[in-house]
């Protein structure tokens, strides 16, 4: 009982948290209030430590919702983790989890956020090895490294800030931006933002991590590890306005999306289908954050938050129930066998794809139409809009898989909607994934505008979306045998599937060779001519010295007569010289 009872009261707890913050983030946000607090550590003369913390509606919501989502996870692992002896550590790793991410949302402080950001690190590492295997392993040291790249430029940022009166980088940005030599930060946090977020070159980690519990993946992918550098570009987006970083970013995110979208209609791992389609995700709030519209890309960071939780869960009872099979060749027939786990992921995977009224419609839709707006290039223009066609396609490949045709897998099976715990997560979260882009839509933009666009353009998202779904279906519909021609063409079809080869670049040429230089470098230097020269060869001269020495004094009278003699000698004949 003891296993059942923790995950209770902290469901009970975060949940109550989550409803609180949530009121206060309505109340903030309607009378635009802003609260920065300090908390003096320690005072010792001159000298004083400070904690500071950033009280505003966006992270008042944000935390409503890391609260609101992992309340649920943990509910959800009391069924799926039911097997584990070791559960209270799982839960309490979570626990953790979240409070690092907690410290990072409310931090205006470089400091502070290094705390939460290391925080997140470290926790995760623990959470992806936490079934304790090779591939676990393999999976833990590659997000652990990707993610120190990232770490190393917000401990750069924090010394460039001493050039400042302090580390509440929130008073300086607009002196930043003007200050050309402090743009420097600005590039160190956007680096630090591209390694948590995943993006392009540092994408192959997020797949990776997927051998992490799904309860976990479901918590990361929504609203914790991966949001955290979409977040604090949030806070750092007037440095990005109208200058080259912008534009930077605004072609790796596109990429990404790209890419990922690419990669996800390739692969057949039910887990890393929906982990490329978060990759796809995060690249398309980078994009539109590049472009200057910080609202947007927070509100698709809620939307998205919500509808990807629910994929997660689902995709765990799914494999719960397959005997932890992820192949979804395996699957098939499913929606006979587990109505409500299946109606429950149609619904995300139509928020997903932007189907008007859930969630993502109003998120996604607002966001492509602010595209047809801007003054973008052509290039951009169809990543964005190719990328969301490829999202909706991989989303009717996979629901086709899964969902219809015949079992794949042994004829003689248990699978069933039964388990209550799992479900009543499910479900509390498919309410929001329906009602949660309208309740948000109405709280964050309450003024009035207007997109205006001729018909054809207005309606060209919707279009994009129902070519991409035709094209899901006819991909996952075609023979294999005569009319799919993947397989003629193994190598594109390798490249693709394999993320255009990010995972090797990132183990071989990212970690490997600059791995392997610093350990010969360390050898050489450190522990070869610096030692020789330096502390090993002064220690080996003070020990020859005091060899001497004692030689000396144990000796007989005999040495010293022949020295006092020998140093007569010498002075006598400086003086007769």
């Amino acid at each position: 009982m003891m296993n059942f009872s923790i995950c209770f009261v902290n469901f009970l707890i975060f949940m109550l948290i989550s409803t609180t913050f949530f009121m206060f983030s309505i109340y903030f946000l309607l009378n635009d209030l802003v609260y920065f607090i300090e908390w003096d550590l320690l005072a010792i003369n001159s000298s004083s430590i400070v904690m500071t913390f950033l009280f505003d509606w966006m992270s008042f919501m944000f935390m409503s919702f890391v609260l609101f989502i992992s309340a649920l996870v943990i509910y959800y692992s009391k069924e799926y983790m039911s097997e584990d002896i070791h559960i209270n550590r799982f839960i309490l790793l979570v626990v953790m989890f979240v409070l690092s991410m907690m410290l990072l949302i409310i931090s205006p402080n470089l400091i502070s956020i290094l705390l939460g950001w290391d925080g997140l690190g470290l926790v995760s590492y623990c959470l992806v090895i936490y079934f304790q295997n090779v591939k676990s392993y393999n999976a833990g040291m590659l997000t652990a490294l990707s993610n120190r790249i990232g770490d190393v430029a917000l401990l750069v940022a924090i010394a460039w800030m001493l050039n400042y009166g302090s580390w509440n980088y929130i008073f300086y940005i607009e002196i930043m931006k003007n200050d050309f030599s402090m743009m420097i930060i600005g590039v160190l946090v956007m680096l630090a933002a591209m390694t948590k977020s995943a993006q392009i070159p540092f994408s192959s980690w997020l797949p990776a991590a997927m051998a992490a519990p799904t309860p976990v993946s479901a918590l990361v992918h929504s609203s914790t590890l991966v949001t955290a550098g979409v977040y604090l570009l949030i806070r750092f987006n007037i440095l990005l306005v109208d200058t080259f970083m912008g534009k930077f970013l605004l072609l790796i995110g596109g990429l990404t999306m790209f890419m990922a979208g690419v990669a996800a209609n390739f692969e057949f791992d039910l887990k890393k289908i929906i982990a490329l389609s978060t990759l796809s995700q995060l690249g398309l709030m980078m994009s539109i954050l590049a472009m200057g519209f910080p609202k947007l890309a927070f509100f698709h960071l809620l939307t998205h938050a919500l509808f990807k939780a629910l994929l997660f869960m689902c995709a765990g009872a799914i494999i719960h129930n397959m005997k932890n099979s992820q192949d979804i060749r395996d699957m098939g027939g499913l929606i006979y066998f587990m109505p409500l786990t299946t109606s429950c992921l149609n619904v995300a995977n139509l928020a997903l794809c932007g189907m008007p009224f859930l969630a993502g419609f109003y998120s996604k839709d607002l966001i492509l139409e602010v595209v047809l707006l801007s003054n973008l290039n052509l290039f951009s223009f169809f990543l964005y809009f190719f990328s969301t066609g490829l999202t909706v396609c991989y989303s009717f490949r996979l629901s086709y898989y899964s969902l219809t045709g015949d079992m794949n897998q042994s004829s003689l099976n248990c699978l069933n909607d039964e388990a209550w715990g799992m479900s009543k997560s499910m479900l509390t979260l498919l309410t929001m994934a329906v009602i949660g882009g309208a309740l948000l839509n109405w709280l964050m933009f309450s003024y009035n505008t207007m997109i205006c666009l001729s018909p054809n353009l207005k309606n060209l998202t919707l279009m994009v979306c129902l070519v991409g779904g035709f094209s899901g279906y006819l991909i996952s519909n075609v023979n294999l045998y005569f009319f799919n021609k993947s397989l003629n063409y193994y190598l594109f079809s390798f490249m693709n599937m394999s993320m255009w080869f990010m995972p090797v670049l990132s183990t071989i040429g990212i970690m490997k060779y600059p791995l392997s230089l610093g350990f010969k470098t360390m050898k050489s230097f450190d522990q070869g001519w610096s030692e020789f020269m330096g502390g090993q060869n002064f220690y080996y001269l003070i020990k020859q010295f005091s060899f001497m020495n004692q030689f000396l004094q144990n000796n007989n009278l005999k040495i010293y007569l022949m020295m006092f003699v020998f140093w007569v000698f010498i002075l006598v004949s400086f003086m007769f010289s």
